[in-house]
């Protein structure tokens, strides 16, 4: 039987296709692509996707809805600034959560886990800090490896998905380049990843979560600070 191709699947349109260019554009977004307080422009977009205007508009609509984006006068639709509140909120909550996570994974963790969260630990450090190299715009990658393994084996997708939708809120490379850009933030984030790793290995559950706790609410407060910084040099309008 023939394999099917890119040509033999049918086209998206309608809801599915807006759903599509959505997560396109929120993809750019998260990624730093597009930065906040940027431009959406709809000609430009719907050339980039190849598509209408009409599902470049819907697809704006439905991040604005969402939070990612706005509408400002004589600007058009944006991504949006968060406020640094709308930060603490998430992240008190989020801290919450991800405490959550290391307790129920202390009873559940073997050792080859405990070998890759110190892997992906050592690698986001290292691709920060420009060890063998250039320093990366984007450790990212492995500090989300070293949260969604510990999330992965407390075994609650319930938990997972909520810890995953407060992250969409908010661009996550600006979180990677206050990793690069202040070598002090990244030997702390280092170092909170290895005392989290230790609690988990000693079996202790209330270090655990204390620690992973106090991680969070430090990146959350860390990532509200460069928000108060940014607000006030976007143009906006």
């Amino acid at each position: 039987m023939a394999e099917a191709t890119d040509l033999d699947k049918p086209e998206k349109t309608g809801n599915a296709l807006v759903d599509d260019v959505a997560a396109r554009i929120r993809e750019r977004i998260m990624s730093g692509e597009i930065p906040i307080g940027a431009q959406l422009r709809q000609a430009e977009l719907a050339g980039d996707f190849g598509v209408s205007r009409t599902p470049i508009r819907e697809a704006l609509r439905q991040l604005q809805s969402g939070g990612l984006i706005e509408v400002l006068p004589n600007r058009g639709a944006v991504v949006r600034v968060p406020a640094p509140w709308e930060v603490r909120e998430a992240y008190e909550v989020r801290a919450e959560l991800e405490a959550l996570a290391a307790t129920r994974s202390v009873s559940r963790i073997t050792d080859s886990e405990l070998e890759a969260l110190r892997a992906a630990n050592q690698e986001m450090y290292d691709r920060s800090s420009g060890k063998g190299g250039e320093p990366t715009a984007s450790p990212r990658p492995a500090n989300d490896v070293f949260h969604t393994l510990i999330l992965t084996i407390a075994a609650n997708a319930r938990l997972a998905k909520a810890v995953n939708d407060i992250n969409e809120t908010f661009p996550r490379n600006v979180s990677a380049q206050l990793i690069v850009n202040d070598a002090r933030q990244r030997e702390e984030n280092f170092r909170e990843h290895e005392r989290i790793v230790a609690a988990l290995a000693a079996g202790d559950v209330e270090r655990a979560g204390r620690e992973m706790r106090e991680h969070v609410m430090k990146a959350g407060e860390h990532l509200a600070h460069w928000y108060e910084r940014r607000s006030s040099t976007v143009f906006r309008g």
